[in-house]
């Protein structure tokens, strides 16, 4: 049996699903999301630089994002909620105008992609509050698969974030 296949949480938001048993899962604890919060504010500075760099050098009027390794549950969209205010935050501070943001969630064939899409109003509804940008500045798809194998066109995405997911390679990308 290949990897892709055995490597898979437990979908839904039942007792003994992913959803309700990560550590890292926002609606677990206070601890637990003080913890996420961490994890994410370690990489705040390099999300920052990268999406300046990226701003400064070849603005483009849309921006492709990828999130390796997203899983599924509430937590999915804690990064991407960070990364998007990041550049509403630099677009702001240099000027530019936002430009729309694709951002494609990855996980394996096995995950639960309908639960992540169950949590999009209040990925859209948190994005509003923090950003005042409204769901039409934000398109979100899911690609199912292994990023061990290609997923994306060349030259199609602008940032890729993993939180978890990198630990799984086993060189550099």
């Amino acid at each position: 049996m290949e990897v892709v296949q055995v490597l898979c949480m437990k979908g839904g938001n039942g007792d003994t699903s992913y959803a309700k048993n990560s550590l890292l899962q926002c609606s677990a604890t206070i601890s637990n999301l003080t913890a996420q919060k961490k994890v994410i504010s370690l990489t705040k500075a390099i999300i920052e630089e990268t999406v300046t760099n990226l701003c400064c050098n070849n603005f483009p009027t849309s921006l492709c994002i990828a999130d390796l390794g997203c899983s599924s549950g509430p937590n999915t969209f804690f990064a991407v909620l960070e990364v998007v205010s990041t550049v509403e935050k630099v677009c702001k501070k240099m000027g530019h105008r936002l430009p729309e943001i694709q951002v494609f969630l990855n996980d394996l064939p096995g995950n639960d992609f309908n639960n992540i899409f169950k949590s999009l109003p209040k990925f859209q509804k948190d994005l509003q509050k923090t950003t005042g940008l409204g769901a039409e500045s934000c398109f979100i798809t899911g690609v199912p698969g292994s990023f061990y194998t290609r997923l994306f066109p060349r030259k199609s995405l602008h940032f890729a974030h993993s939180s978890y997911g990198l630990q799984w390679l086993s060189q550099s990308p």
